[in-house]
């Protein structure tokens, strides 16, 4: 290993370490307050237990894998120190309760902000199981159904980790597989105990002191109040001495008069004598300002396209309106990443070991083998097209994707999750292509063992 390689490799070690002992430290400063609860003592056998062994194994993995487990480890102790205030206090206001989430929301960010700007990495379906998965330690917010959330959470990440435990089987690296099955582990593991000690919600010590200001001062400050909006002309129907109710009855019982400070409105104002605001439906006030309009909306920010092999990657990125892109110079081991396009498509020529479509809007894709198979993620209204053979198709959080198959992949195995609209063209002996849609609602029934799952009718 070379020297500039070795310093790499200490400054990334450096980084983690300084990330685990702050995250450590407030850990520790929660605990101190007091004797740990049942639930604290449960939710520590998940530490030392499958979340210890993810965080061994992502230490042995090294790399993004390493730095991102730091800042995991960081959410999970900051949950920690949240159940430990909840366990000795009462529940807080909705301002002091913002305050007290801040950590765990910062953690979650910074997870996933992490696996954005890492997108070329090499362990990028590490960074993506967990970053998609991660929004799980969030249940702590979360009523009246923390599990439920907690699982919908977990099973967003199961897509990269099947591809993680996939991989690792290819490759014969044991030490990846462990490592995505300690995260479901750990992530099952807090679904059971939420369950259990906090089934509606985090449970808050009703005969506990109220929350220090000094429990919330590492948050930040509240956020601003806003300013109080102007008063409107007419009648003070909350005001007055005796409070909002009094200011109320007192409006009431002036009978007829109630209506005295109401505005007049007049024949151009009224939408069924004036046909233009029909078929508007706005009416537009006299003299109101241009200052009360509606800001638009900032502009998405859009990245130069990018076309070019990074050693056994293809990267075709932010690429709109291209209808002509071609890749040719292709090898069994190359895989092609395609991400952000818009109305484009790409050709891919000979045969590369996996294809990817991730976040891209109206593209097609035309390929001829593909190794491990095409996966179809976060797209809208996307095609493709195999003339060769593919093995397995993966379609997840999509809406509209029309998939035509070859008849050497009509064996191929189609697997959808969180989409809609899909439709699966086969050839027929006749050389057309027969549109079937893939159903989206099923029906489960419990068969005495278990439950057995069917397409609804509508949905057939």
């Amino acid at each position: 290993m070379s020297a500039d390689r070795m310093e790499a490799v200490c400054a990334r070690l450096e980084a983690a370490v300084s990330r685990l002992e702050k995250c450590g430290g407030g850990g520790a400063a929660a605990a101190a307050e007091g004797p740990a609860s049942a639930s604290v003592e449960a939710y520590d056998e998940i530490i030392n237990g499958p979340f210890a062994e993810f965080m061994s194994l992502s230490a042995s993995i090294g790399g993004d894998v390493a730095t991102q487990a730091a800042m995991v480890k960081c959410g999970f102790d900051a949950c920690r120190a949240f159940l430990v205030t909840a366990s000795q206090h009462k529940k807080p206001s909705q301002d002091t309760l913002k305050n007290l989430l801040k950590p765990i929301s910062g953690a979650v960010q910074e997870v996933q902000s992490f696996r954005e700007k890492n997108r070329p990495s090499k362990q990028f379906n590490h960074l993506s199981a967990v970053s998609e998965a991660i929004g799980a330690i969030g249940w702590v917010a979360v009523e009246p159904k923390p599990g439920p959330y907690c699982k919908e959470c977990s099973d967003s990440g199961q897509f990269y980790s099947n591809r993680v435990l996939k991989e690792a089987k290819d490759k014969g690296e044991e030490s990846h597989s462990k490592w995505a099955r300690s995260f479901i582990a750990a992530l099952k593991d807090l679904e059971a105990y939420i369950k259990k000690f906090h089934t509606t919600g985090v449970v808050w010590n009703a005969q506990g002191a109220p929350v220090p200001a000094t429990a919330v001062s590492s948050s930040g400050p509240p956020p601003a109040k806003a300013a109080p909006a102007s008063k409107p002309a007419g009648p003070a129907l909350g005001g007055g001495a005796g409070g909002p109710p009094a200011g109320l009855f007192a409006a009431l019982n002036k009978g007829g008069d109630v209506t005295t400070g109401l505005k007049k409105v007049s024949k151009d104002q009224m939408t069924h004598k004036n046909p233009d605001l029909r078929a508007s439906s706005v009416v537009k006030a006299s003299g109101a300002s241009k200052s009360a309009a509606a800001a638009p909306k900032a502009a998405a920010v859009k990245k130069p396209p990018r076309f070019e092999r990074k050693g056994n990657k293809w990267e075709v990125e932010w690429q709109d309106g291209n209808q002509e892109i071609m890749i040719d110079d292709t090898a069994n081991k190359q895989i092609v990443y395609i991400y952000k396009c818009t109305n484009s498509v790409i050709t891919v020529k000979g045969k590369v070991n996996n294809i990817t479509l991730d976040s891209c809007k109206k593209c097609g894709v035309v390929f001829e083998d593909c190794i491990a198979g095409l996966d179809v993620i976060n797209c809208q209204s996307v095609k493709a097209q195999v003339s060769g053979v593919t093995p397995i198709v993966n379609i997840d959080k999509t809406d509209g994707c029309q998939i035509f198959l070859s008849k050497d992949s009509t064996n191929a195995d189609i697997i959808t999750a969180k989409s809609s609209e899909i439709n699966i063209s086969v050839p027929k002996a006749d050389g057309e292509y027969g549109e079937y849609a893939l159903a989206e609602q099923f029906v489960n029934q419990w068969n005495g063992k278990g439950f057995t799952t069917r397409p609804a009718e509508i949905a057939a």
